[in-house]
């Protein structure tokens, strides 16, 4: 009987004992915990700047401007300078963008000045005629009968060539007269597709090479798209 009662007061005494150690253990802890999470030494107060860039979206990048492109065209050629001219463009690589296309010329009246004597006296001749405002007009460049001859004007009748002459007339242009149009072979002209500003520039300046030829929008039956 002594050594139950001694068994159980043993076991009431190693538990009060477990108890109080592990209450003060856990207390400990939970005191470490907060002591850890409520540092005051911590603690930084957000100014209202900072709080607005927390909460800020991102804004959403912007997609980069495409480049403008279009459908321009060069010309026209006849003869040697159509070939010339499509050898000037190779080094361009330009592949599918680059087409041909021909015009051919309608028999009819044409307003003109007769071959000069040489290229030079054709261009000193045209810039006498801009001189006098006259701004529509076309040195031949390759033809063996009309070679640096100046071309003012095609027409379908012989009245609305005599009415040209005479506006012509009344500018001061004596060398001036009108004649039957022979059938003569047609114009080439090269269409460069997608053409973005800087190759532009490039037919612009490669055109100097070729006078009276020009560089414009393609119709609006040739642009792709």
């Amino acid at each position: 009987m002594r050594t139950l009662f001694f068994f159980l007061a043993l076991g009431n005494a190693l538990f009060f004992a477990y108890s109080w150690f592990s209450s003060g253990a856990r207390a400990d802890g939970d005191a470490q915990i907060l002591s850890q999470q409520l540092d005051p030494g911590k603690i930084r107060l957000l100014r209202p700047e900072q709080v607005a860039a927390l909460t800020r979206k991102p804004e959403p990048q912007q997609a980069a401007a495409p480049v403008s492109t279009v459908c321009l065209e060069w010309g026209g050629f006849t003869g040697a300078d159509a070939v010339r001219a499509q050898q000037v463009l190779q080094p361009l690589a330009l592949g599918a963008k680059l087409t041909q296309r021909k015009q051919e010329d309608a028999a009819g009246f044409w307003v003109y000045i007769p071959p000069l004597a040489s290229r030079q006296s054709a261009a000193q001749k045209a810039a006498e005629l801009k001189r006098l405002g006259v701004d529509d007009y076309f040195i031949v460049p390759d033809d063996p009968k009309w070679r640096d001859a100046i071309s003012l004007g095609v027409f379908k009748t012989e009245d609305a060539a005599k009415a040209r002459l005479a506006a012509l007339r009344a500018k001061g242009v004596k060398s001036a007269t009108v004649a039957a149009r022979e059938a003569q072979t047609g114009k080439t002209y090269f269409q460069v597709h997608d053409a973005d500003p800087g190759l532009a520039a490039k037919l612009n300046e490669l055109k100097q090479g070729f006078p009276g030829t020009d560089v414009h929008d393609c119709a609006a039956g040739d642009k792709k798209g």
